[in-house]
């Protein structure tokens, strides 16, 4: 099993002002990718740092969760601040996992390069940060899970090979 964690960064949505769409579109598409991965916890945070880096940390540190997925504040905005509260907590960073999120998107369209996602380990969890647009969410989570999962296999030692067999 994969306990997972979602995150949506909205300063509207912590206020009930907004209904957030990120978070259940990222817990459907996770729970239809495999029934290994379970929703372990799902809370809407503001647009501030230090609660977002201090829930990542909880999550990490106290609830062992094997992937927090972030959705919003990875844009231009003054209030757009997931990168830095992700870099803040990480231990090593996973370029690559933003890196094919916004190759994907690319394909799409060229507003992909302006993402500042950001994706790192923090002990034996995975934290990705996702876009807030259900449509990006769908367009970058589903390609790149099954990856995912092999990387959480083999950071928390269940597989030691990362080349292709």
């Amino acid at each position: 099993m994969y306990k997972v964690g979602i995150i949506t960064s909205s300063d509207k949505g912590s206020q009930g002002l907004r209904e957030d769409k990120g978070g259940p579109a990222i817990q459907s598409i996770i729970e239809n990718f495999s029934s290994d991965f379970v929703i372990s916890k799902y809370i809407i945070l503001p647009d501030e740092k230090d609660q977002l880096a201090a829930e990542m940390i909880d999550m990490a540190d106290n609830q062992k969760l094997d992937l927090i997925v972030t959705t919003g504040g990875t844009g231009f905005s003054k209030r757009d601040v997931t990168p830095e509260a992700t870099l803040s907590v990480i231990e090593r960073r996973t370029p690559g996992i933003p890196e094919a999120m916004r190759s994907i998107s690319l394909e799409i369209t060229m507003r992909a390069m302006l993402s500042r996602a950001e994706a790192g380990i923090r002990g034996d969890s995975l934290i990705i940060n996702l876009p807030g647009s259900p449509k990006a969410i769908a367009e970058v989570l589903e390609p790149i899970l099954p990856s995912v999962r092999h990387g959480i296999d083999i950071l928390q030692g269940r597989d030691a090979e990362c080349a292709r067999k």
